[in-house]
C-alpha cells in the first residue's frame, strides 16, 4: 500500500469561488445522482435479505446530511458502497451504531495504525472486496431478460458492459438513458384494440383475441397507455385508419380505462379527432383525475358525443339508436360468422 498519512483530517471551511462551482457543476450533479442510486440500491438488496423496506426519502437526507459533514472535513462525497456495505452487513450490522463503531475504528487506525499497512499487498485489499462483492452479482438476470424481453435484455448488457468497460458511474448513467429511451420508444406506439362484447357479459375484448360481438356502424378503440406528447399523433393516424377501412361507421367511442394522463399534445390530437372524423366521437370509462383536466379545457364543449362511464354503458345506448333489423345481421371475422345481438345483452 505504501505510505499513508498518520492523521485525521483537519476542519475546513469549503470554498465559495462561484468559479470553482461553475467548473465543477456537472460533475456534481452526475455524482449525487450515482451516489444516490448506487445507495439505494445496496440498500434495497440488503434490506431484501431481512425482508426489510427503506424509505428512499429518509436514505437521501441521510446522504445530504453526510455530504455536507464531509464538505467541513475535506472528504470524498458520501455513497452507500457496495462493497463497504456487504463486509459490514457480513460481519453482522444491524443498526445505525454499526456506522458510529466503523467510524471510531477509522479513526484510531487513521492515528496509529497506518505504519503497519505500509507493506499490506493491494491483492490482500482487492481479494477482500471481490470476496465480499461477489454475493451480489447474479448472472442469472440475463437469463431471465433475454426470456421476458429482448429489449430489456440490450439495456442490461449495455449496462454491464459500459460498467465494467468505463466504470460506475457511466454504467448507470447509461442505464438509466437506456431504459428512458426505450420508454419513450414502447409508449409512443401504445397497443390499441379494436373491441367486442364478450357474449353473456358487460366485459368488451380484443376482437382478435376474443369472439366477441361488435356493431358494424360502432367502432370501440381501447388505448392501453397514458396519451402524452411522443404517442399523440400516433393515436390520431390509428383512428383515422381504423375509421377508413369501414363504410357504414356511425360512432366510434375511444375506451379510456388505462389512461393515466392526457397532456396537451395528445388534448389537441383529440380535438382533431373530434372535427375531423366525419363520425361521432365518444369516450368511456375515463379515469376521474384525467376527467378533472378535460373539464378545464374546451374540448368537452367541442364534442361531437358523449361521455359514458362505462363501455357497456355507451353500448347500450348507441346500441338503441340502431335499427334492430341491421344489428342481427351477421359478421364474418377470420372464418367465422358472429351475430351481433347487442340490443338483446342491453335488455
Amino acid at each position: 500500500m505504501g505510505a499513508v498519512p498518520q492523521s485525521l483530517p483537519p476542519l475546513t471551511l469549503p470554498s465559495f469561488s462561484m468559479d470553482l462551482w461553475g467548473d465543477l457543476l456537472g460533475a456534481s450533479i452526475l455524482i449525487s445522482v450515482i451516489g444516490f442510486v448506487e445507495s439505494v440500491s445496496v440498500a434495497q438488496t440488503l434490506a431484501a435479505r431481512k425482508r426489510q423496506r427503506i424509505d428512499p426519502d429518509q436514505e437521501l437526507i441521510g446522504l445530504g446530511a453526510a455530504n455536507i459533514g464531509a464538505a467541513f472535513t475535506g472528504g470524498f462525497p458520501v455513497t452507500g458502497g457496495f462493497s463497504r456495505s456487504v463486509v459490514n452487513f457480513d460481519a453482522g450490522a444491524n443498526t445505525q451504531a454499526a456506522g458510529a463503531y466503523t467510524a471510531v475504528g477509522l479513526a484510531l487506525a487513521a492515528l496509529f495504525l497506518t505504519p503497519l499497512i505500509f507493506f499490506l499487498p493491494k491483492a490482500a485489499l482487492g481479494a477482500t472486496i471481490i470476496v465480499a462483492v461477489i454475493s451480489l452479482v447474479d448472472f442469472s438476470i440475463l437469463r431471465k431478460s433475454w426470456a421476458y424481453s429482448k429489449a430489456d435484455f440490450a439495456a442490461v448488457c449495455a449496462t454491464i458492459l459500459i460498467t465494467l468497460s468505463l466504470g460506475v458511474e457511466f454504467g448507470v448513467t447509461a442505464g438509466v438513458l437506456i431504459s428512458v429511451l426505450l420508454h419513450l420508444y414502447r409508449t409512443s406506439r401504445p397497443h390499441m384494440a379494436v373491441v367486442g362484447r364478450v357474449p353473456g357479459t358487460e366485459h368488451y375484448r380484443n376482437v382478435l383475441r376474443h369472439e366477441v360481438i361488435t356493431d358494424d356502424r360502432v367502432l370501440t378503440v381501447r388505448v392501453d397507455e397514458s396519451l402524452y406528447f411522443a404517442n399523440a399523433r400516433y393515436l390520431e393516424d390509428r383512428i383515422y385508419d381504423l375509421v377508413a377501412q369501414r363504410s357504414n361507421l356511425e360512432h366510434v367511442v375511444l375506451m379510456c380505462p388505462a389512461v393515466n394522463a392526457v397532456d396537451l399534445s395528445a388534448l389537441e390530437s383529440l380535438e382533431a379527432v373530434n372535427e375531423r372524423l366525419g363520425v361521432i366521437f365518444h369516450l368511456s370509462e375515463i379515469k376521474g383525475p384525467v376527467m378533472d383536466r378535460l373539464e378545464r379545457s374546451e374540448f368537452l364543449k367541442h364534442l361531437s358525443g358523449r361521455i359514458f362511464q362505462s363501455q357497456h354503458q355507451a353500448m347500450c345506448a348507441l346500441a338503441a339508436q340502431s335499427n334492430p333489423d341491421r344489428m342481427n345481421g351477421p359478421e364474418v371475422r377470420g372464418g367465422e360468422e358472429v351475430r351481433q345481438v347487442l340490443v338483446h345483452g342491453c335488455s
